[in-house]
């Protein structure tokens, strides 16, 4: 086999392992919602009261998601803690102090500048008590605006699907909650960049 030859057969191997994770990825639970307002990569959604597991972090934005995320992963695949396992869920979210992200809000001055990043818990399961620096929240049931888009998470895509969500939300009339939005990732570092799948959500009154 030719150098080309195996290029093109090592390719195609990334290229199917990409589409196993993607695939595997998808199947993974998270939390149900009713979509009630759809616009291409725009909504407005119902969620359900959900339990998370969350903890705070201080640092720029992708450092302290991924040190949230160890933590989080350490508690879930009980590596700081006794017992059992539990399934992984998606997405992985992330804010900087969303009033709406916990009730009550833990954000204070205590943790000001920090960025809290979550887990939704896995319904049926029990909830293991945490360890010092993870804690359980229950999130109420809301409205949220949310905006989707695909590729590397960088802050600037953020931001611009952030601005373009609060103009589509106050073209329908919608008031979002004055607070930071909240963004949720749904896909490994494993997953190719362009299959990855993120979003910006709009907490609304």
């Amino acid at each position: 086999m030719n150098w080309k030859a195996a290029g093109a057969v090592a390719a195609a191997t990334l290229v199917g392992l990409g589409v196993a994770y993607v695939l595997q990825e998808k199947a993974t639970p998270g939390p149900d919602y009713r979509t009630l307002v759809s616009d291409g990569d725009l909504q407005i959604r119902s969620y359900p009261a959900i339990r998370v597991a969350e903890t705070v972090v201080s640092g720029p934005r992708k450092e302290a998601l991924s040190k949230g995320f160890q933590i989080l992963a350490d508690y879930i695949f009980a590596k700081s803690r006794p017992g059992e396992k539990l399934p992984m869920t998606v997405p992985v979210m992330q804010d900087a102090g969303n009033p709406m992200a916990s009730d009550p809000p833990r954000f204070d001055d205590e943790v000001e500048g920090g960025w809290r990043v979550r887990f939704v818990m896995p319904e049926g399961h029990d909830v293991p008590e945490p360890p010092e620096g993870v804690t359980i929240i229950d999130v109420p049931a809301r409205r949220v605006g949310a905006a989707t888009f695909h590729g590397t998470a960088h802050d600037d895509r953020l931001q611009a699907a952030e601005d373009r969500l609060r103009g589509w939300l106050k073209r329908h009339g919608e008031d979002a909650i004055k607070c930071e939005p909240e963004y949720a990732f749904y896909n490994s570092p494993m997953i190719p960049p362009p299959l990855r799948r993120n979003e910006v959500l709009l907490a609304l009154s």
